[in-house]
Formats: structure tokens, sequence, C-alpha cells
């Protein structure tokens, strides 16, 4: 056991380690006053965010990107509430703004929900982001720029949540800019395997070609990561990632523990059917890495386990982590946050380990629907 253990802590600080390394490869893009050249196509799927919406609605008036080149297509999911309501009373009447209604045709909504946008789009390039989400002035600015001195066809941009002053949205806070973290650092080292739809854009053309989500639509989550996939194995070279301070998107944190559960439940139940080998390979390590540190508490509490080895494994794993959030709460400017790493650092093993047991054998519930792996 105890081979074993040092094993996966040392694979586990190498793979932390690597992308903590690559974070830094990725150089922090500079917005330049360039003409705006690029036209863009904003997609934004929704469903009963009438209370989220107005954040999102606010923002997006204040782009400082010319209206003529952009248009926002909305696409409604059976939404039960006013949000439909919401929209047309804060944006009505503007040329450039649409709403669509989603025509189901698999077992994916949200997926549904982009290809009709797309089929219904005029530009060339495709921007997907959230209702619940707040877009930054500068964010086509940063896109089109990046795009004008890029040979770029898929790009990943990032994403963190709204800080609050409560414990629980700083918890998710530290594990999205862990995320962020991992997904910058990925492709620093050339291994893009993550990326997030509130911030992702890629050509038209590249979708179709692609085939969108074909392959894919039996999951039904995954509307980002699956096409990120596709890219990366058919134009590796034109898959980048945006990392400029005037692109971060900010979305809403989940309010309680019971959607929080939830959500990452549905994050989860896609990782079996991702196809990229390094994704698979570092949410395996990750996972055994965290059971490990429940396990071997247990052991050691039972006398069953060395107490020095347990906290080497320990002091270890503590510091990769803070070292890979410190890099991404820095870029992020949330430094804020890491007065809760201890605490988020101490729950994390048993909140994730229990998300995937949940997730091998259970559905989940997310925005009023009911979804089986």
């Amino acid at each position: 056991m105890i081979l074993i253990s040092i094993t996966i802590t040392l694979v586990y600080l190498l793979l932390i380690g690597s992308f903590a390394f690559g974070f830094d490869k990725i150089s922090v893009f500079k917005l330049e006053d360039l003409p705006s050249k690029t036209k863009f196509s904003i997609v934004i799927p929704f469903r009963n965010e009438a209370e989220n919406l107005p954040g999102l609605l606010k923002s997006i008036p204040s782009l400082n990107y010319p209206k003529e080149l952009f248009e926002v297509i909305f696409v409604d999911d059976a939404s039960e509430d006013d949000s439909v309501e919401t929209i047309n009373k804060s944006l009505g009447n503007q040329p450039n703004i649409s709403i669509l209604k989603n025509q189901r045709t698999s077992n994916s909504p949200k997926k549904d929900a982009i290809s009709i946008a797309i089929q219904h789009a005029k530009n060339e390039w495709i921007v997907t982001t959230d209702a619940d989400c707040k877009l930054p002035k500068y964010w086509l600015d940063c896109f089109d720029t990046y795009i004008q001195k890029n040979n770029a066809g898929c790009i990943a941009a990032p994403v963190t949540y709204l800080a609050e002053n409560n414990f629980l949205n700083r918890f998710q806070l530290l594990d999205m800019l862990s995320l962020q973290g991992a997904t910058i650092g990925g492709f620093g080292i050339n291994k893009p395997f993550l990326c997030n739809g509130a911030n992702f854009a890629y050509k038209k053309a590249l979708f179709n070609e692609l085939n969108g989500f074909k392959g894919n639509t039996d999951t039904a989550s995954g509307d980002d990561i699956f096409l990120l996939e596709k890219a990366v194995k058919k134009y590796p070279k034109q898959v980048h990632h945006l990392k400029c301070e005037h692109a971060i998107v900010l979305t809403h944190s989940q309010p309680t523990w019971e959607t929080l559960v939830s959500q990452r439940i549905r994050w989860a139940a896609k990782t079996s059917a991702y196809k990229n080998g390094f994704g698979k390979f570092t949410g395996l390590i990750v996972l055994l890495m965290n059971a490990l540190m429940i396990s071997t508490l247990l052991m050691t509490i039972l006398g069953a386990f060395n107490l020095k080895i347990f906290l080497y494994l320990v002091i270890i794993k503590f510091n990769i982590d803070f070292f890979l959030i410190y890099k991404s709460a820095l870029f992020f400017n949330q430094k804020g946050v890491l007065r809760s790493f201890i605490v988020g650092f101490l729950l994390y093993p048993f909140f994730s380990v229990y998300v995937a047991c949940v997730s091998i054998f259970s559905s989940y519930t997310w925005k009023g629907r009911t979804f089986k792996k």
C-alpha cells in the first residue's frame, strides 16, 4: 500500500506540476488597438434563466465591439418562466438580436440549441456563452485581435465565478481556479483537454466540417469538451487558448450544496465518453489521489498506515495544489479566495470522490429535467 501511495502521489505531483509549468508557457495576450474585422455570432442557449439574465443583458450593450460586426442569437430551450419576456424587454427591436426556439433532436438539449443557432448564424465565427454570465467590455475585441494575429480555428478563453462572501462560493471558486489552471496548463504543454462553453469560439466552417456534435449527442452535456476533442484531433495547430484578462467571462456559482452536487454529477457523467486519452488519464489520477487521501487517512486512524508517510503525502498534495491555484488566482485577480484554501483542501477529496461515485450509478436533474448517464 505504501508503494502504491507513493507512486500515485509522484504521478500526481508530476501531472499538476506540468500544468503549473504549462500555465506560464501560455503568455498573457495583450489587447491591441487594431481596426475591428472579424464578424461574430454570439450563441446563448437558455432555459428558465429569468433570474440570471439581467446581468448578461446589461453587459451585451456595453460591449465595445462595432454592432454591425456581431449578432446575438438566443435559443429558448422550452423555458417555463419569463426568460423570453426579460430578453425582449431589455434588448427587443434590435436588428442584431434574435430569439430562436430549440428543436430537440437528441438527448442533449444544449447541443441541439447550439446546432440550431449555428444553422441560422450569419457570421464566420461562433462564440458561445451562457445566460448566467457577464461579458467583459472588450470581450469580442480580444477575440478579434487574437484572430487577426494568429492562425486559429478554435479558441478557448478564461471563465471564473463572481466572488461572493460565503464559503460555498469560495469552495467553488477554488475548484474553478484549479480547473482553469489545468485548462491553460494543458494548452501550455500542447495537451489541450479542457475548455468552457461559457467562453468558447470557433469557425462556423470548422463546426460543420467536424459534423458538429455528431457522435456525442447521447451525452447530455459536453458541448464544449467534445467539440474541442474533435478540433484537436483534426487541426491541433489551430486550437488555441486566449489568456487575456480582458476576455475573462464571469459566471455565477451554485447557490446551494444540492445544486452544486447536481452540477458536478452532470460534469462527471460525460467523462466516460471522452476520447482524449490525456484527459481520461488526468481525471483518473486526480480521482485516485483524492481517494488516496481518504483511504490513507482512515488507515492511519486505524493504525494500518504510517503517520509520517501520510503526512508527507498530504504536504505534497497541499503544496502542488496551492501552487497551481495560486497562479490562477493571480491571473484572475482573485487572491482573496486563498484564505479558504486550507478548509477547501480538506473537504475537496470527500466531495470529489462522492460526486464520482454517484455519477457512475445515478441519473441527475438539471434545469427541471432528469438525465440518465
